[in-house]
């Protein structure tokens, strides 16, 4: 009976408060990953260039310092507003398997969890509660 109730309970939470608290955490881990790179570009290329990119040396730092800094803060801010979630998260899933397979191997619990949220992102959405869904309404009222 009590178990019964929990799980009522719990089918009630809405999937729209899921996927708010998934953006949060994504906007989070990726925006706090972007600071620091802004703080000293110098140290960033270095590091890019000596630990992320040492096992791929045909990949040349500093662009590839700056792409990554301008995903970490567009796309998170993107998925955070809620606003082309499908396509920001798409990018930050793709930029997180890329630090996996290339960088830190070794960090895969922390990814697998960074990579379920944004595969959550990315096949069912932002959630009701975001700009997607607005522009969505928006754009069938017109088409009506």
């Amino acid at each position: 009976m009590l178990l019964a109730q929990l799980r009522s309970t719990a089918d009630r939470i809405p999937e729209a408060f899921l996927a708010l608290l998934f953006r949060i955490a994504v906007f989070s881990v990726f925006w706090n990953a972007a600071l620091p790179k802004q703080a000293n570009w110098d140290l960033t290329i270095a590091l890019f260039q000596d630990e992320y990119l040492r096992n791929l040396p045909f990949l040349p730092a500093a662009p590839m310092a700056y792409l990554a800094f301008a995903i970490e803060i567009v796309c998170s801010v993107l998925v955070l507003a809620g606003l082309a979630t499908r396509i920001a998260a798409l990018l930050l899933l793709a930029m997180t398997i890329f630090i996996q397979l290339f960088v830190y191997w070794a960090s895969w619990p922390q990814h697998i969890l960074w990579a379920a949220m944004l595969a959550y992102l990315v096949a069912r959405g932002a959630g009701a509660w975001s700009f997607d869904r607005l522009l969505a309404q928006r754009l069938s009222r017109r088409q009506a």
